[in-house]
């Protein structure tokens, strides 16, 4: 029966005219204002941001996705001096000044090879991962960070520029581990209501990373012929900030649930990250996947490669991290300089220019964390693609025509501030969450190594043929990049679905017809001690668990 709107007859008890009310249905009032309490969004903020969350997220954050973006941008400013420190070891060694088609191969392996540290550290994740946890494996990972940054501090006062650039392969290998890692750790430990936004801070710091460099990098501070080895030396702070700082903080909840099966340690975990101490739904929920996949071991990458109730989040994480790189952002933070100088800005004037791209970087990635998880990740994702697209296209038309009007080179760096505006608002986050959304617990890890080896593979690519697609394309060169956002932008727009508040049951639901199968919670069995079936699937464990809460409910 249908009791809403209706207030019953209280129940009365006692005796000698004695009366205890007891109403058994709320009357309108109250579910009015029940109604519209759960309608404040700055109550439930309140609820699920908790300051182990935040704690947990900035400190995670900056010794990783900062620190990723940072050496993104670092090499920008003292990039003549570096050349000028290899030309200089090259001289002493050879007798002769190096020929420049070898000093533009060395600094392209010196850009590029953090793609390919890149790429080994995220194979490493799952060596390490599993056995460490989530929290752990972080912290040994600043080990990477520190001896990259003494390498690299320390190259010029050893005459020996392959020291940089191994730093900068074991610096890359830091980062594939962290933005492995991270986004796990982050999408484990945070409500679903504010998975979006707990995500999005890997984009935000990796922007303030990059200004960080940009910053650090002016004539003012450490962008200097004597000064530019502190520029790497910088690195070691953050490192240590998280060192110190994550051992007091728990490790994800379900890592301890799932893979170590800790339940007390998995409670006071939920209990630190949602700060309250009734967490029973939470436990219940978990354990209850946890027992669906309790006998579920972890899937290899070419099993979840060759699993056909997956094929469509695979094809659409592999399409979304190579967009996120081959979009052409990559391309102009590592050669901002060089882009500004053909688009007619001073040389001198160009550091501070540059800075507006590290700006505009931050405030678009923090309005993407404020509203993704109202708007969704689908609109982001596809407006911020076409967007940039439309900003690639002016760009080409302002440099093609430059020197036609005066006022083309700055028409070219507002497109330039709109590249990134665009990127920045979805396409530079959304596809970490998504990669941690589309799977479950025992598919996660495969998938974030798939997710980063397109990642950097694709960072290698643009990192080593940027160079010669501008000698060969010239100004036409930013065209290539809009194709490649106009192919992500369609693809998006009719292949990927709505994430936001959805559960990793609901994600594969939405996938099912485009796998053609039904999702796996209706086909997996659970294997007995005997090694053989017994037939229950993990429907069937869930229906259980839903008439467990009804009767308790009761």
């Amino acid at each position: 029966m249908d009791y809403s709107g209706q207030r019953l007859a209280p129940l009365t008890f006692g005796t000698r005219g004695e009366q205890v009310s007891m109403s058994l249905i709320p009357d309108r009032e109250h579910l009015e204002c029940e109604h519209l309490m759960k309608r404040i969004p700055s109550v439930r903020k309140r609820k699920d941001w908790s300051r182990s969350l935040i704690v947990a997220s900035l400190v995670g954050a900056f010794g990783s996705s900062f620190l990723y973006g940072y050496n993104l941008s670092v090499v920008n400013a003292p990039s003549s001096y570096i050349k000028t420190f290899y030309n200089e070891t090259w001289e002493k060694r050879q007798g002769h000044s190096i020929n420049e088609a070898t000093l533009k191969l060395l600094w392209s392996v010196t850009v590029s090879i953090f793609a390919i540290g890149g790429l080994v550290g995220t194979i490493m994740v799952t060596l390490i991962g599993k056995a460490l946890g989530r929290k752990s494996t972080l912290l040994v990972n600043n080990a990477f960070a520190i001896l990259a940054a003494l390498l690299m501090a320390c190259s010029q006062q050893a005459e020996a520029f392959e020291m940089l650039i191994l730093g900068r392969f074991i610096m890359g290998v830091d980062g594939g581990i962290s933005l492995s890692v991270l986004p796990m750790y982050l999408s484990e430990i945070s409500p679903k209501e504010i998975r979006g936004s707990l995500g999005q801070i890997t984009a935000i710091f990796i922007c303030i990373g990059v200004f960080t460099g940009q910053v650090l990098g002016l004539p003012e501070i450490l962008g200097q012929e004597s000064q530019w080895p502190y520029l790497f030396a910088v690195i070691t702070i953050p490192a240590f900030v998280q060192l110190v700082s994550l051992p007091f903080l728990p490790e994800s909840p379900r890592y301890l649930l799932f893979e170590k099966h800790d339940e007390d340690g998995a409670e006071k975990a939920f209990q630190t990250f949602l700060g309250k101490m009734d967490v029973s739904q939470e436990m219940e929920e978990a354990l209850e996947e946890s027992r669906v996949q309790r006998n579920i071991r972890l899937v290899s990458v070419w099993e979840l490669l060759t699993r056909r109730s997956v094929r469509w989040q695979i094809i659409t994480v592999i399409i979304t991290m190579a967009c996120y790189q081959l979009c052409g952002l990559n391309a102009i933070w590592f050669y901002t300089n060089n882009i500004f100088s053909t688009a007619g800005i001073p040389t001198e004037k160009i550091p501070y220019i540059t800075l507006t791209t590290g700006g505009t970087e931050i405030l678009a990635a923090i309005f993407s964390g404020l509203v993704i998880d109202r708007l969704g990740r689908r609109p982001l994702l596809i407006g911020g693609f076409g967007l940039m697209v439309f900003f690639f296209g002016i760009l080409t038309v302002t440099l093609t025509l430059q020197d036609k009007a005066p006022w083309l080179p700055y028409l070219s760096i507002v497109c330039i501030l709109g590249i990134i505006a665009s990127f920045c608002s979805g396409p530079g986050g959304i596809p970490f969450i998504l990669t941690g959304e589309f799977f479950q617990q025992s598919q996660r890890p495969a998938a974030f190594m798939i997710a980063g080896t397109i990642n950097w593979l694709s960072n290698f690519a643009v990192g080593l043929l940027f160079p010669y697609i501008v000698e060969g394309l010239d100004t036409y060169c930013f065209l290539v990049f809009a194709t490649v956002c106009l192919i992500g932008g369609i693809y998006f727009y009719f292949i990927l679905p709505e994430t936001k508040n959805k559960t990793h049951a609901e994600i594969t639901q939405k996938f099912a017809k485009w796998n053609k199968e039904s999702p796996p919670e209706e086909k997996i069995e659970q294997v007995g001690v005997d090694g053989q079936t017994n037939g229950k699937s993990e429907l069937d464990s869930s229906s259980t668990l839903n008439n467990s809460i009804k009767n308790k409910i009761i």
